[in-house]
């Protein structure tokens, strides 16, 4: 499996391409802000054609070149439909601190947007993602699960971090939804999983269940708790 990233805008969101292989079809995942030309130029290294772009969920650093990717190459996207308004209406999602930055933004949607259902698996372009709906950080966030060449994989967009997991401050984010999601989607993956996360560095499921005191609050609290 050939996995190429490259961190995306002034949020440093990595934009991933995964495939079977240098000069195959290829899935995009997530292109955030001012993504276009380097991800032109991290597929044209590889020879790489994509054939469909996957968002792990709607904030806009994970989605803002959505639309002039998908129609760039006439693909289509992928979303969760909980999330499905955050691609038109991006400034009521983002909370306080950032909608006066974005107020008036609009995002039109691609022309062909599918729906991501929990459990569901897509075979795109020969890569095989599972999808696993993981609410938390927004309400219609998902994780993808793949086989990597060594071990298993999984996107996992701003779920799990190295070491953290994503806010649950901005509106439509919900503190209990997060525990749920990392006992019962994340904590269940083998130790030898392979998470690459929507911000920062590569991880696995050992380390941060060996490290991570959100993943351990998880595993002991079963209920959950408010904000």
């Amino acid at each position: 499996m050939l996995i190429r990233s490259f961190p995306a805008g002034a949020f440093g969101t990595n934009c991933y391409a995964v495939a079977t292989g240098a000069g195959a079809e290829c899935v995009v995942v997530d292109p955030g802000m001012d993504a276009v030309q380097p991800l032109a130029e991290m597929l044209a290294a590889d020879g790489l054609k994509p054939v469909a772009v996957v968002l792990t969920h709607g904030h806009l650093d994970h989605t803002f070149s959505v639309l002039p990717v998908c129609d760039g190459y006439g693909i289509p996207a992928y979303l969760h439909p909980a999330d499905s308004g955050m691609l038109s209406d991006p400034a009521r999602w983002h909370g306080p601190q950032l909608a006066p930055l974005i107020t008036g933004v609009r995002l039109p949607d691609p022309a062909d947007v599918r729906p991501l259902d929990d459990g569901a698996v897509l075979d795109l372009a020969g890569v095989r993602l599972t999808v696993r709906h993981a609410p938390g950080h927004t309400q219609g966030s998902v994780v993808f699960s793949l086989d990597l060449d060594d071990a298993p994989g999984l996107l996992a967009g701003d779920v799990l971090f190295a070491g953290s997991v994503g806010r649950v401050d901005l509106p439509g984010g919900s503190w209990d939804a997060m525990l749920g999601s990392l006992r019962d989607v994340v904590l269940p993956l083998d130790d030898d999983t392979v998470v690459l996360p929507g911000h920062g560095p590569a991880t696995t499921i050992g380390r941060e269940r060996a490290t991570n005191p959100y993943l351990a609050e998880a595993a002991s609290a079963p209920g959950g708790r408010s904000l």
